[in-house]
């Protein structure tokens, strides 16, 4: 079955409408489905509440929406869980060790790192980012990569069927 990471970026905006949601939307289509499973780092979990309580302590985003936000990625996910179609990987030593070389070789910061060990050890299909110089790293590292806010259209194309 097909596999498709999502890094804190790509996963926050399933949330939050802004530009990339329209591909996100479609991977959970797919996963709620059952056509492909979401995987992501149990670090993320962190980092989207961490995103989405920034925008609404700024008052980016209102009460209203903030509680919206957090209540539909925390039912999705448990949704999500229950049929299987999501994966949230844990945090093993081997990850972070794995995460040190791509800081050093790639001098990005340790999360994002982690985020590109995390997708290689879940032997996802693709890594998908909304962070245009963390989807560079990804493939210089050999992932198959997307910025699903510059190549929302290939995202598309890629979760259905067209892998080239």
């Amino acid at each position: 079955m097909l596999k498709i990471y999502l890094d804190s970026s790509a996963l926050t905006k399933r949330y939050l409408y802004e530009a990339g949601s329209s591909a996100v939307d479609e991977i959970f289509r797919g996963a709620e489905a059952g056509e492909l499973v979401v995987v992501f780092s149990i670090w993320n979990i962190g980092e989207v509440l961490g995103a989405l309580d920034a925008r609404y302590r700024r008052r980016w985003l209102s009460e209203g929406d903030f509680v919206e936000a957090l209540r539909g990625f925390t039912d999705e996910t448990i949704k999500l869980l229950r049929l299987r179609s999501v994966a949230a990987v844990p945090l093993f030593t081997s990850i972070l060790i794995g995460a040190w070389s791509v800081v050093l070789s790639h001098h990005i910061y340790e999360a994002d790192a982690l985020q590109l060990s995390t997708c290689n050890y879940s032997q996802s299909n693709a890594f998908l980012s909304g962070d245009e110089e963390l989807v560079s790293a990804a493939r210089q590292i050999g992932l198959k990569a997307f910025d699903v806010v510059r190549e929302e259209k290939e995202v598309k194309l890629f979760i259905k069927g067209d892998r080239a």
